[in-house]
């Protein structure tokens, strides 16, 4: 107990970049926690071990960005799907190209493995479902339905059922065998992330935009638990044993137990919008990403509190979680594996009945121009030696994974990385300001580094106090404010109460240091009213349904913040945005681009590239075609809009240019808007 006490419950693993351009999506390998697979905008698969810093293997064939991957449940495979509608599947110990898979005439959005049979299920923002066959490369049925994309596949434990999620709120069960639809459930008020089937019983968990975790009876086909969190939950799982449900939010980590519903614990994780959870060796493991970063994070799960379990219909609080029922106890029905992988005659039987069902038919023989993508794609090995490690031929006795690993050491709970040395460095730094040069030679050192060691830091003359002149500050104000902080920019608690003259001086009474302290107080709540009658300005005339105007007032009351607010809104919504806003919200993106607050480059950077996306194509076919026969007053409007937004373009390409040379994710960012530039010339 004394270990578990001195480190940390949760803690930052490690943190990669991934690829050279934006990170689109990943994934972990549910069955060992110790792969990683990241797809980017670069339009690659990279496959990592989890704290490993080099990339195992590089997978390219995608000819568009990466949106979703899986791993099969022996993580000897990975699929992945692009903005173009199309799969690729890839042996991984194999290193190559197993199958290429077109068909979706949108965005792939989610994707599944079956648990024994070699199928893949594949969501779309075209709202359709496909089960696709690996071996015989065709599409064996399609599940139509869903009338919006669908986030979120899931095969139950035993592979019969299908569950799929989607924006249009609702959750879908498929029954495989049959190829038709179970029962759908609508409780949700907000598009469905996500879904997972319990590992015994039939319990199905999901989470969804309205801030609820759902949980459904399977036998009943009827809602059991509701709980609501702070944030929308992004990634859920079950615990092994199925005790409780993991939720995965906004910097935090919640467990959840169901009849009644109840919020066992709560883990403060600073991995902001965490992409997947996985769960090995008593311990979470989290991956999220931020432009081309990714960073992992472990919690402890020993010390999570799991307690208050339902076991034969009542419940015990406040004791520890006894080992998992045996088959027969639980209150409800547990799945039936197979004893075996698979039956392999009977699989191909339920194909050749999906096939004669499937409305497209499309038991085919592999087409040329797949033949070429297969050609085309290739699995690069980077790291031979992680290589050799983990993917191990099958028939080798010891294989990594699945192969026990041990869990990774939490770091003491006093543990800050930079804070200590940076804090002795600004205490040592007056220390000549204070002494005179005869003093400094005679000041006893702990160690016999030379007195001239300690030169660099003396402040140069014209930089000294005066007698009697307040101290500056030790430490200036960041160039960048960066979004996410732990303590606030230049405040320091010693600021807010008066400093003690000489020791003679009284203390203060209650009443003087609460003055003292509500200083500023009314000067805040004066700007946090004003913004919020600005933002109410906006959204009366917002609700009107003018989003020009609503966006021509808030540039009006000329607030950065107020700007970055509705900015954020509309690169959520991008079917909001028009031509006409371009010529209005560009030269405020210019301003962001040049801010100090990282947030509001970050926004900036997002904006400006979703504009270059959509709207440059349009803005050179206007300005080069040629000029039209006759009168055509749109036609003359819409030129002149295009005219004044290639003009405000090339005004922020050189501030685009200026800043393309930074290090890190800003860099990155500003480079990549640098490309997608090159157009206006």
């Amino acid at each position: 107990m004394a270990a578990a006490s001195t480190t940390k419950k949760s803690w930052k693993l490690q943190e990669i970049v991934a690829h050279t351009s934006n990170v689109s999506s990943l994934i972990l390998g549910k069955t060992s926690g110790r792969l990683l697979a990241t797809g980017g905008e670069d339009c690659r698969v990279n496959i990592w071990a989890v704290n490993k810093p080099n990339c195992i293997m590089s997978l390219t064939g995608h000819n568009n960005p990466v949106e979703c991957i899986q791993f099969s449940s022996t993580e000897e495979q990975v699929v992945a799907g692009s903005q173009s509608g199309s799969l690729r599947v890839w042996d991984l110990e194999a290193a190559k190209i197993l199958r290429t898979l077109t068909g979706h005439k949108a965005n792939v959005c989610s994707l599944d493995f079956h648990p024994y049979g070699e199928y893949v299920a594949s969501g779309s923002m075209d709202t359709n479902i496909k089960l696709w066959d690996i071996r015989r490369k065709g599409c064996v049925f399609r599940y139509k339905g869903h009338t919006q994309a669908v986030r979120c596949l899931c095969f139950s434990p035993d592979g019969k059922w299908l569950a799929s999620a989607s924006d249009d709120s609702t959750i879908k069960l498929w029954n495989l065998t049959t190829g038709k639809m179970m029962t759908e459930f609508t409780a949700h008020t907000a598009a469905v992330n996500v879904v997972t089937f319990h590992p015994n019983e039939y319990l199905l968990a999901s989470g969804s935009s309205d801030r609820t975790i759902k949980l459904w009876d399977l036998e009943k086909f009827q809602m059991i638990g509701s709980s609501e969190g702070e944030t929308s939950p992004v990634s859920i799982a079950f615990n092994p044993d199925g005790c409780c449900l993991y939720s995965g939010s906004q910097d935090s980590l919640r467990v959840y137990g169901w009849e009644p519903d109840r919020c066992f614990d709560v883990v403060p994780v600073t991995w902001g919008k965490v992409a997947d959870l996985a769960i090995c060796n008593n311990q979470l493991i989290g991956v999220s990403s931020s432009l081309t970063n990714v960073s992992s994070y472990v919690v402890d799960l020993s010390r999570v509190k799991k307690s208050g379990s339902v076991i034969q219909g009542f419940i015990q609080d406040d004791k520890p979680l006894a080992a998992p029922p045996v088959k027969g106890t639980s209150i409800r029905r547990n799945y039936e594996r197979p004893l075996t992988t698979c039956n392999t005659h009977q699989r191909v039987k339920q194909n050749s009945e999906s096939d004669r069902r499937s409305p497209e038919g499309e038991r085919r023989s592999p087409s040329s121009e797949e033949d070429r993508d297969d050609k085309e794609s290739t699995a690069e090995i980077r790291n031979p030696e992680d290589y050799k490690e983990i993917f191990q031929p099958s028939s080798a006795i010891s294989r990594t994974p699945p192969k026990r690993s041990e869990p990774f050491p939490a770091p003491p709970e006093d543990e800050i990385f930079p804070v200590k040395p940076n804090t002795a460095l600004e205490m040592m730094t007056p220390l000549p300001e204070r002494l005179k040069p005869e003093q400094l030679k005679m000041a006893p050192m702990a160690s016999s580094t030379p007195v001239n060691r300690v030169e660099p830091t003396i402040v140069p003359p014209a930089n000294r106090l005066l007698p009697g002149a307040n101290p500056a500050p030790s430490k200036a104000e960041p160039a960048v404010i960066l979004a996410s902080r732990n303590e606030p920019i230049g405040l320091k608690a010693s600021d807010f109460l008066p400093p003690a003259k000489n020791n003679n001086q009284p203390a203060l009474n209650d009443d003087d240091a609460l003055s003292q302290i509500r200083k500023g107080h009314d000067t805040m709540c004066v700007v946090l009213t004003s913004r919020h009658k600005n933002l109410d300005t906006v959204r009366a005339v917002w609700s009107s349904g003018d989003i020009k105007t609503s966006l021509d007032s808030a540039v009006t009351i000329n607030d950065l913040s107020i700007i970055v607010d509705i900015l954020n809104i509309l690169n959520l919504k991008q079917s909001l945005w028009k031509l006409d806003l371009c010529t209005s919200i560009l030269p405020q993106i210019e301003k962001l681009l040049q801010s100090k607050y990282e947030s509001y480059v970050q926004t900036g950077c997002t904006s400006l590239k979703l504009i270059l996306q959509r709207f440059l194509p349009l803005i050179a076919d206007n300005l080069t075609a040629p000029p039209s026969v006759g009168v055509d007053i749109t036609r003359e409007e819409r030129h002149q809009k295009c005219k004044a937004c290639y003009k405000q373009l090339r005004n922020l390409r050189n501030v685009v240019k200026s800043k393309a040379g930074l290090v890190g994710r800003h860099g990155s960012a500003f480079r990549e808007l640098q490309l997608l530039m090159a157009a206006l010339d």
